[in-house]
């Protein structure tokens, strides 16, 4: 029987402030426009945590499914790898977790759009649905979308622009056309991190028939996109503030920057792959930094 520190290893804790990010930043940028709800703060946190945990579980039942996690892989050794959790357990665990977020999700949505647009609340259920299914047939199932190089394509969709967007709509019942930039950040953000997970694994996915972008890349010019993306999202962020800065409190932000350009340059530098997995828990670290003090310049420009 599984254990409760194998539960925890599965949910995969040091994923979660990304999750959280897109979150924190569709929050903060509904504070900024005169809107903030509390409540949808609150389950959307829980929310997005959930569904973050439900998808590591699902990324660890279809990858140990498909042979993907084995001796080969760079990466921390997953639990049913480490044969510390069944795949019967981990089903149990996918249908109580995918369940508990949806639950929530409804209340979520419920509480951002019922009295305000019926059809909203209908349309974010729809949304919720697709992001459990995105989180499940990421790596489980026989059409696995993150075995064709699709992964990076979705985690910037339900990392970035859905979180960010949809929770501002939540909050405050319209829509503004600006926030689609720093949307656009946590999306490549977001994708950076998956980028580095698959550059570590790219021998391995090989082998196994995974293919990411990083396995159609290639080693060097995988590093490349990865500029790109990290690049892209900064600038995405900085003209948003250009066109919509209140105060130079909102440029808070740009104390990230060294640290984001350090890792670049190690990350662009690095040869051997499996030395790429520390570079995941601090963009993904770094990145929620960013949000915070993003959002806090946002706040103080009140």
């Amino acid at each position: 029987m599984a254990t409760p520190k194998s539960w925890i290893n599965a949910a995969r804790l040091r994923t979660l402030p990304l999750a959280l990010s897109g979150i924190v930043m569709g929050s903060a940028l509904a504070a900024f426009y005169g809107a903030f709800d509390l409540t949808v703060f609150i389950l959307a946190v829980v929310t997005a945590t959930l569904i973050q945990v439900f998808s590591n579980f699902a990324n660890d039942y279809g990858d140990f499914q498909k042979g993907t996690d084995n001796h080969q892989r760079l990466g921390p050794t997953r639990t049913m790898q480490g044969g510390e959790i069944t795949p019967s357990e981990m089903k149990k665990g996918m249908i109580v977790v995918g369940g508990l977020s949806f639950i929530l999700g409804i209340a979520l949505v419920y509480t951002g759009t019922w009295t305000f647009c019926k059809i909203a609340f209908f349309g974010f259920i729809g949304l919720g649905i697709l992001a459990l299914l995105a989180a499940y047939f990421y790596t489980a199932g026989k059409k696995s979308y993150g075995y064709i190089g699709l992964g990076d394509l979705s985690v910037f969709l339900f990392f970035g622009l859905l979180p960010v967007i949809g929770v501002f709509f939540l909050h405050s019942n319209f829509f503004e056309n600006a926030i689609i930039l720093p949307a656009i950040s946590m999306g490549f953000f977001s994708a950076g991190v998956l980028n580095l997970n698959n550059m570590r694994d790219i021998q391995n996915d090989q082998q196994s028939g995974k293919i990411t972008m990083a396995v159609k890349m290639g080693s060097r010019n995988s590093r490349i996109y990865h500029i790109a993306i990290i690049a892209w999202g900064w600038i995405a962020a900085i003209v948003f503030t250009l066109h919509q800065q209140e105060s130079a409190w909102q440029w808070l932000f740009l104390l990230t920057l060294p640290l984001f350009l350090m890792d670049l340059i190690k990350i662009y530098n690095t040869k051997e792959d499996r030395l790429l997995d520390p570079f995941l828990k601090r963009l993904a670290l770094g990145t929620l930094a960013f949000t915070l003090l993003f959002s806090l310049g946002l706040i103080l420009s009140f």
